[in-house]
């Protein structure tokens, strides 16, 4: 039996790809060794009833006493605090980068998004992360798009996520994010759920999306990382075995540390040799998302989702800092 063999699917995965776990449970990411991890409302919400965060947590609502404004105001500060000391405490456990969410109602808002990123990374710089341990994460609208550009010029990374159109990832590169995130289990839902159920792992939409993708950006060159997120099934992710990197949830992942059998590279820099598609404007990027479909819903679907959650976890602080 030879070593590619006797390895597990994940040990063979970390020599093509780097691993990113999506997830905010520390004792996960210990136990999994990713390189990269991601934090978001969910998952700092989840965080709050996990007990190596229950420091933490009384101690930032312990402080939000002496902070000035109403529950509404003091519970933003306190989700904003418990963001980065979740952050702080996943960038002991990985040797890379933590994607920190700028908050999802400011996806339209250029200006509020660069302060906001600004405000994250001078709080991880106070409790000891620099900035080359952090990547901002932006959902990829025009606006959003627009700030990373800024925020990369001041050597702020940014993480362009809720990715589903093949415009809106070229605009991501030429705006020179570090960063992109495209959503491959995403895509597939949208495709499944009008009955366009793929008959083989190489016909699904969201695998076929990255690849693309991927090709796309090797040609131009682009320094642009892809990684490829929001993952249905281990088939995804060997599908996509290869790619720069590859953000995958603690089930998915203990998946492939208990399989075993080869797992062979499925993305190669330069095996496409395609044209390069033309540079994008805003009249591009707006055409291009309007004319599909399955792009402008979960685009606009994931900010909702990523709102409603933001709005959750200041709720349940809210809830907390009443009832202290």
């Amino acid at each position: 039996m030879s070593a590619a063999t006797t390895a597990s699917k994940l040990e063979q995965l970390r020599d093509l790809s780097v691993v990113v776990a999506d997830t905010g449970d520390a004792e996960a990411i210990a136990r999994l060794k990713p390189v990269d991890c991601t934090t978001n409302p969910t998952l700092v919400r989840k965080a709050l009833d996990l007990p190596i965060y229950a420091d933490l947590v009384d101690r930032e609502l312990e402080r939000a006493r002496d902070l000035d404004g109403d529950i509404d105001t003091r519970a933003r500060q306190v989700v904003d605090r418990l963001t980065v000391g979740v952050g702080r405490k996943l960038s002991s456990l990985v040797p890379g980068r933590v994607s920190t969410e700028v908050d999802a109602d400011l996806s339209f808002d250029t200006e509020a998004t660069i302060v906001k990123a600004r405000q994250f990374i001078d709080m991880y710089q106070d409790v000891g992360v620099p900035r080359d341990r952090v990547l901002i994460k932006i959902a990829a609208t025009w606006e959003g798009i627009r700030a990373a550009e800024e925020l990369q010029r001041e050597d702020i990374d940014c993480n362009l996520t809720l990715i589903f159109n093949r415009t809106q990832a070229i605009a991501c590169a030429e705006a020179g994010a570090f960063l992109i995130s495209p959503f491959v289990g995403r895509i597939l839902d949208w495709h499944v759920a009008r009955g366009e159920t793929p008959a083989t792992i190489d016909d699904d939409p969201g695998v076929r999306f990255v690849r693309e993708v991927y090709a796309e950006f090797k040609r131009r060159g682009s320094p642009t990382v892809v990684m490829g997120a929001s993952f249905r099934s281990t088939e995804q992710i060997e599908a996509l075995a290869g790619c720069d990197r590859l953000t995958i949830s603690p089930d998915l992942l203990e998946k492939l540390a208990a399989e075993h059998g080869e797992l062979p590279r499925k993305l190669h820099a330069g095996d496409d040799e395609g044209a390069i598609a033309p540079p994008v404007d805003a009249a591009r990027y707006a055409a291009d998302l309007a004319a599909d479909p399955m792009a402008t819903e979960k685009l606009r679907d994931g900010i909702a989702a990523f709102a409603k959650d933001l709005d959750a976890l200041r709720a349940t602080i809210a809830q907390r800092l009443q009832a202290s």
